[in-house]
């Protein structure tokens, strides 16, 4: 058995991304961010849709000609294949934990 909130390092200058599970089908990711953004004008555009839950922190996803969605602990999102996105902002006084499922 594994913890998703154990592991976590205390430098995080850069954002983490973990590897849980993956198949042909599916992957999930544990992501750790801590005050972390996408680079300006940098855009998201996957080939598997992506479905999000924020388990711990806050962050603010933007959609290319869109909204800008504020998403909060217990909040989820499911983002369809090849719609432009990227993080816009992360809570930089504590780790903002993502459990990311691309399928």
């Amino acid at each position: 058995m594994t913890n998703i909130f154990k592991g976590i390092p205390d430098d995080l200058s850069e954002e983490i991304f973990d590897e849980i599970v993956k198949n042909d089908n599916v992957s999930i990711e544990r992501i750790i961010s801590k005050g972390h953004k996408s680079p300006d004008k940098f855009w998201y555009d996957q080939e598997r849709h992506e479905w999000v839950i924020i388990l711990k922190g806050e962050a603010k996803l933007e959609f290319e000609g869109g909204p800008i969605i504020h998403l909060v602990s217990g909040d989820y999102y499911n983002i369809p294949a090849h719609q432009k996105h990227r993080v816009a902002w992360t809570k930089e006084n504590i780790e903002t934990v993502w459990l990311a499922v691309f399928y």
